[in-house]
């Protein structure tokens, strides 16, 4: 009967070798979920930074004098 002993050791190392396997895939699935959510506000963050940005990209017309360092 040692053969069967074996076979139950194999088969609970197998067992509980699924169950960290599953822990760790709900793990990384948890993590996409959450990064996917960063880089959706990051996006909607780069649209709203885009549309404050004036026409022409801010290379209009500019004054030398806004320039000129406040000690002047």
């Amino acid at each position: 009967m040692p053969d069967t002993h074996s076979t139950e050791n194999r088969l609970n190392e197998l067992e509980i070798k699924a169950s960290y396997t599953e822990d760790m895939l709900d793990q990384l699935n948890l993590t996409i979920y959450r990064q996917q959510q960063q880089i959706d506000r990051l996006m909607a963050e780069v649209l709203q930074l885009r549309q404050q940005i004036p026409e022409g990209g801010g290379a209009g017309v500019r004054n030398l004098r806004d320039e000129l360092p406040p000690h002047y």
